[in-house]
């Protein structure tokens, strides 16, 4: 029993010790406006993007794939999935990567590239079709940027004009936004993702703070353009919010060209067939009466026997 005891007087005799080395921290009564203010540092906004593709896609799209991976530190990777999956495994796929935004880039006939932007699981989520394709290392433009720095998101002026708008701009801020006080991020700003509208049409655009004073920026890079198909309430599927009128399939557009070829080659062939019916048998007029002095030989009655 002594020896118990011993060790317990020991016990409290070093936690006496450790309280009274321990500096107490006493906060000022007073805060001046000068003083700096001390930033959160928990990371609290937990949003996270899984950016994957699926297989057939070209090397343009697979760059730009890379290229969006590098500039969103919140996002993760995943490797390509068969196209004849359905869409909604995507659901599982991202539960199972702990992630609730999702990018992906769906590939069709080696040539059209379509990417869906979702809310995992519940919604909504938004299909579109991607055109004008230039990634970072095809530009050699002059702007950069460090790696995993959180960029400014500027949106044009139309995202307030109509709701589907409106609902696009809140999808793009959760999916595009990298969380403040990331562990991947960088604890700075120096580059800006434009959202603009044009021709019914999203532009993107990714530029480099130069100058805060002027404001003067450079262009990074990768740049593309976004036309708007559908969007859905659930994820990958579900009810239509919107569809949009403006909207015309890369298959309809390669018809209609075909059909403008065809629609020459006809007319051609129409025209030639009425420049013939118009020329006469007989190109220049003739008078009878000159046939009357011309005396007939032998040889030429002969002939016409």
């Amino acid at each position: 029993m002594g020896k118990r005891k011993l060790k317990t007087q020991a016990t409290e005799t070093t936690n006496l010790k450790r309280k009274k080395s321990k500096k107490e921290v006493v906060l000022e009564s007073i805060v001046k406006s000068d003083a700096p203010v001390e930033r959160q540092t928990k990371w609290t906004n937990k949003q996270r993007a899984l950016i994957f593709s699926s297989r057939g896609i070209s090397y343009r799209t697979r760059h730009l794939m890379l290229d969006l991976r590098t500039l969103m530190p919140h996002s993760k990777a995943e490797p390509k999935m068969d196209r004849k999956d359905k869409l909604f495994i995507i659901n599982e796929v991202c539960e199972m990567k702990n992630c609730n935004k999702c990018i992906y880039f769906e590939g069709k006939k080696k040539q059209d590239v379509y990417l869906w932007v979702s809310n995992v699981p519940k919604g909504p989520s938004a299909k579109f079709l991607v055109e004008n394709i230039h990634t970072m290392s095809e530009l050699k433009l002059t702007g950069n940027c460090l790696r995993g720095s959180r960029p400014l998101l500027s949106f044009d002026k139309n995202f307030d004009s109509e709701p589907h708008w409106q609902l696009l701009k809140e999808l793009f801020i959760q999916t595009f936004g990298t969380p403040n006080h990331h562990p991947k991020s960088q604890p700075f700003t120096d580059h800006i993702f434009t959202f603009s509208i044009e021709d019914n049409r999203i532009w993107f655009r990714n530029y480099q703070i130069l100058e805060e004073e002027d404001g003067s920026l450079a262009e990074i890079g990768p740049r593309f353009v976004l036309n708007p198909i559908r969007i859905f309430a659930g994820s990958f599927g579900g009810a239509t919010l919107y569809q949009n009128p403006h909207y015309i399939s890369p298959n309809d557009y390669r018809r209609a060209l075909k059909r403008q070829k065809a629609d020459k080659y006809s007319l051609k062939v129409e025209a030639k067939e009425a420049a013939k019916m118009r020329k006469p048998e007989v190109s220049y007029a003739l008078d009878p009466t000159d046939l009357v002095f011309n005396t007939v030989s032998q040889e030429d009655f002969q002939k016409k026997k």
